[in-house]
C-alpha cells in the first residue's frame, strides 16, 4: 500500500479541462481567448491610464489601479493554461506546479475580495461623509488598505497551500477542472481533509464573506443617501451605477461562496467549473467596464494616453 501511495504521489495531475469533447474544444478556445484578451487589455489600460494621468491620483483610482492589476494577474494564473490544454494532448501538471497555481490563485482572489471592500468603503465615505473624505481616505489610509489586502491574501494562501502539500493523493490523478482548485483536489485525496474544510469555513469566511457583508452594508448606506438627493436625474444615475457595481459584486461573491462553502462530498464538477468561470474570467473582464471605462475622467485619461498627452488636475 505504501509503495502504491508513493508511486501515486510522484504522478502528475491531469487537468481534464472544461470539456473532453474534441468538437467543443476549438470554439471554447476562441471564446475564452477573446474574453482573456479583453480582460487583459481592459485592466491593463486602466492601470496605464491611472499611472499616466495626475488627474486620477485620487483614493478611488488608487484602489482601482490595484484592483485592475490584481484582476490582470488573477486571470493569467489559470486562463493561459486552460487555453493551452484546450489545444494540447498533454494536459499534465506536476504537484509543485499545481500547488504554485493554487497559491497565486487564492492570493489574488482574496486580494480582489479585500480591494472590492476597500472601494465600497471609499464610496461610502465620499457620499456619506464628504467633508471628512480627505482625512478618512488619506494617502496613508489608502496605502494601509491596499497593503493589508495584499498581506492578508498571501498569508491566507500560504496557510492553505501548506496544508494541501501535506495531503496524499492515492486515487485517480484526473482533475475534473481546468486548473488546480481546492474542491476537486480534496476529492482525489486519500488523507483526512477535515482540517482543510474547517479552515475554509472559518478563516476562509473571514476573507470572503466578511468583505461581502461590508460591501452590502456600504452600498445600503449609499442607497439611503442617494434617495435623499434632490435631483431625480442624479438619483437615477446613482442607482444605475450602484446597481451595476452590485451586480458584478454579487456575481463574484455568489459564485465563490457557491463553490467553496459546501462540503467536499456535495461538490459537483460540472457546476463547479461553470461557477468558477464566472469569477475567474467573466468578472475580471467586467470590472474595467463597470468601474471605470464608463467614467469621463478615465475616458479622458485613455484618450490622453493614446495621444501621448498628459492631463493635469487643472485640465480636468
Amino acid at each position: 500500500m505504501d509503495a502504491a501511495n508513493e508511486s501515486s504521489e510522484g504522478s502528475p495531475f491531469i487537468l481534464l479541462g472544461l470539456t473532453t469533447n474534441p468538437s467543443q474544444q476549438r470554439p471554447l478556445f476562441m471564446l475564452f481567448l477573446v474574453l482573456y484578451v479583453a480582460g487583459i487589455l481592459g485592466n491593463g489600460l486602466i492601470v496605464a491610464a491611472i499611472q499616466a494621468s495626475p488627474a486620477l491620483y485620487t483614493p478611488m483610482y488608487f484602489l482601482l489601479a490595484h484592483l485592475s492589476f490584481a484582476d490582470l494577474c488573477f486571470t493569467s494564473v489559470t486562463v493561459p493554461k486552460m487555453l493551452a490544454n484546450l489545444l494540447a494532448h498533454n494536459r499534465s501538471i506536476s504537484l509543485a506546479g499545481c500547488l504554485t497555481q493554487m497559491y497565486f490563485f487564492f492570493a489574488l482572489g482574496v486580494t480582489d475580495s479585500c480591494l472590492l471592500a476597500a472601494m465600497a468603503y471609499d464610496r461610502y465615505v465620499a457620499i456619506r461623509h464628504p467633508l471628512h473624505y480627505a482625512t478618512r481616505m488619506s494617502r496613508a489610509m489608502c496605502t494601509a488598505l491596499v497593503g493589508t489586502a495584499w498581506l492578508v491574501s498571501h498569508v491566507h494562501s500560504l496557510l492553505h497551500i501548506l496544508l494541501m502539500a501535506r495531503l496524499s493523493f492515492c486515487a485517480s490523478h484526473q482533475v475534473p477542472h481546468f486548473f488546480c482548485d481546492h474542491q476537486p483536489l480534496l476529492r482525489l485525496s486519500c488523507s483526512d481533509t477535515w482540517h482543510i474544510q474547517l479552515l475554509i469555513f472559518t478563516e476562509g469566511a473571514a476573507v470572503v464573506v466578511t468583505p461581502f457583508l461590508l460591501i452590502l452594508a456600504s452600498y445600503g448606506a449609499i442607497a439611503a443617501a442617494v434617495l435623499r438627493l434632490p435631483s431625480a436625474t442624479g438619483r437615477l444615475r446613482a442607482v444605475s451605477t450602484c446597481g451595476s457595481h452590485l451586480a458584478v459584486v454579487g456575481l463574484f461573491y455568489g459564485t465563490v461562496i457557491a463553490v467553496y462553502f459546501q462540503p467536499t462530498s456535495r461538490y459537483e464538477a460540472e457546476r463547479g467549473r461553470v461557477a468558477t468561470v464566472m469569477y475567474t474570467v467573466v468578472t475580471p473582464m467586467l470590472n474595467p467596464v463597470i468601474y471605470s471605462l464608463r467614467n469621463r475622467d478615465v475616458q479622458g485619461a485613455l484618450r490622453a494616453l493614446f495621444t501621448q498627452r498628459r492631463i493635469s488636475g487643472a485640465d480636468s
